[in-house]
């Protein structure tokens, strides 16, 4: 890719050398163009909101530089950068970058977690929050984390998303897909080994790696990071058959948006979540405790 950062007021240097090329089903799945608004209707808003929630009280209120690694077409940049945050993007999708590249105070390029181009302690804060979905290997998850904890000044903060390795089973038993065969053992496979496997008759998702709670502490800790907090993003909310309509009111979403901020951390509800945040630091401040 030629650099656009010279041509193209969104865009900056693009990363460095992918260790490998994007998972061909992987790159079709993220073509299809869905992130740029998927996030911004429906029940998908629960995430959306809840992640928002929980950055912001992590991040504060002072300007910093962040990056936004495997960011997407910018769902999460756009609000960033208007909080006035300096925000750089990158995602390994070219679709992506294009998009997240429009949006004003946000520049982005092509790069992947693995191999980031920053250099070292350039970052306030960054942010992973799709890469750890679709590393299927430790190794890699490991590397992007390490890469991370490069990019970020001593003390800064690192959050990634991880999907839960139950994710599957509740979204499919909620629309009563778990009862179809083909499915069920589609998920229940992922959740013994936490790879879910790419599927031809199966457009939901693509392949991707489901977490348990517990382990991703544990490659914070082996990448050089120290985690210090844990966020179920949509507890059990996201199981409510008729949840799309308590978001659409104001006073009942504010009622579903607290309670899930009482529980968040509770250990023995992390499980239950779709998603999770993960927090650490990297060197002095190491040891912080979550300032919720």
């Amino acid at each position: 890719m030629t650099d656009a950062s010279t041509t193209t007021p969104g865009a900056i240097a693009p990363g460095a050398a992918s260790p490998d090329a994007l998972r061909p089903e992987i790159l079709a799945y993220y073509e299809r163009g869905a992130e740029q608004d998927r996030l911004l209707s429906g029940r998908n808003r629960l995430e959306f909101w809840r992640t928002q929630d929980v950055l912001r009280r992590l991040l504060g209120e002072t300007p910093l530089r962040i990056l936004d690694v495997g960011g997407g077409a910018g769902i999460h940049a756009a609000w960033l950068a208007g909080d006035g945050h300096r925000v750089d993007l990158v995602d390994p999708v070219p679709l992506h970058v294009e998009q997240a590249g429009r949006l004003p105070g946000v520049r982005a390029a092509l790069g992947d977690a693995r191999a980031l181009a920053s250099a070292d302690d350039s970052y306030d804060a960054v942010l992973l929050l799709g890469p750890l979905y679709h590393l299927t290997e430790r190794a890699d998850r490991l590397r992007a984390l390490a890469e991370a904890a490069r990019a970020v000044r001593p003390g800064g903060l690192v959050v990634a998303a991880t999907i839960n390795r139950w994710a599957g089973m509740h979204d499919l038993l909620r629309t009563a897909v778990y009862f179809e065969p083909n499915r069920r053992a589609r998920t229940e496979s992922a959740m013994e080994t936490g790879v879910l496997a790419h599927s031809e008759r199966d457009s939901m998702f693509t392949t991707a790696y489901f977490h348990r709670p517990e382990d991703v502490p544990a490659e914070f800790a082996e990448a050089g990071l120290a985690p210090f907090g844990q966020y179920g993003l949509e507890g059990s909310a996201w199981l409510m058959p008729d949840m799309e309509e308590h978001l659409d009111d104001a006073d009942r979403r504010a009622v579903v948006l607290d309670a899930l901020r009482r529980t968040e951390s509770v250990p023995s509800l992390l499980g239950v979540s779709g998603h999770l945040l993960t927090a650490g630091r990297l060197g002095p401040s190491a040891s912080e405790k979550d300032e919720r």
